[in-house]
């Protein structure tokens, strides 16, 4: 159990699982979904660390990670900032970036800020953001819905999150789209109707991003076709140059 602090007063929790021996090949950092822990990737660790050091962590608000009650310090700035610190804490100047929905939309922010620290993105059931403001409102109301639920639940850390983290304040995200430099692996379970749009956008609008669809899976298509996720990051791994 690792922990990295951040200078706001969060503690971090993460995880480095790297191959025993060999060659490795790139880092790959993962981020994980909206209410979900660095756990939802148990089912992918040891097929990718095979031949590669990964590293898994708890965002703001989540699992073992330890917040301050502070609404300010729940942005996706924060995270990024985050991920940044966290890859510096390891000695990894450049990884494989990616993540789960929040966490896949997080893996383009980061790419956003820091470009020349991410050599690929795996993008799984991901959104990436809202060009028109009516769209990203009702996205936001529901946030804010679901941070109304888990206060009332006693969930403060989920609650803070939904607000500041879930929610979205403008289009940078989803306009930066184009100016991605690097091979980008776009997955998206066959069954999760919310985001087979927002895949097949994202893949459009990426130069040179490749989409897989896992038949049968839903929004967590790396549990729901565990074996055909990790086969297909593997192959994307083994092609990067």
């Amino acid at each position: 159990m690792s922990y990295l602090d951040r200078q706001d007063g969060t503690r971090i929790w993460y995880q480095k699982v790297g191959p025993a021996s060999g060659d490795p090949g790139l880092p790959v950092v993962l981020s994980h979904g909206f209410g979900a822990s660095a756990e939802m990737w148990l089912p992918n660790v040891a097929a990718l660390a095979a031949g590669h050091e990964v590293i898994t962590w708890d965002l703001r608000g989540h699992g073992q990670t330890q917040c301050p009650l502070d609404q300010s310090l729940y942005t996706a700035a924060a995270c990024v900032g985050d991920l940044a610190a966290l890859l510096d804490e390891v000695g990894v100047g450049r990884a494989v970036v990616g993540g789960l929905s929040l966490g896949g939309y997080l893996s383009l922010a980061f790419y956003l800020a820091h470009p020349e620290r991410v050599a690929a993105l795996v993008l799984a059931d991901t959104g990436p953001g809202f060009r028109k403001d009516e769209a990203r409102d009702q996205w936001n109301d529901r946030a804010y819905a679901q941070a109304g639920r888990f206060e009332k639940n006693g969930d403060q850390g989920l609650a803070l999150a939904a607000r500041g983290m879930l929610a979205q304040a403008d289009a940078t995200v989803i306009d930066s789209l184009p100016r991605v430099g690097v091979p980008a692996l776009v997955v998206v379970g066959g069954e999760d109707t919310a985001f087979v749009g927002a895949a097949s956008y994202m893949t459009a609008k990426i130069p040179g991003a490749v989409q897989v669809t896992l038949d049968g899976a839903g929004h967590m298509a790396n549990i729901d076709a565990r074996d055909a996720f990790n086969q297909k990051v593997l192959n994307f791994l083994e092609g990067l140059p």
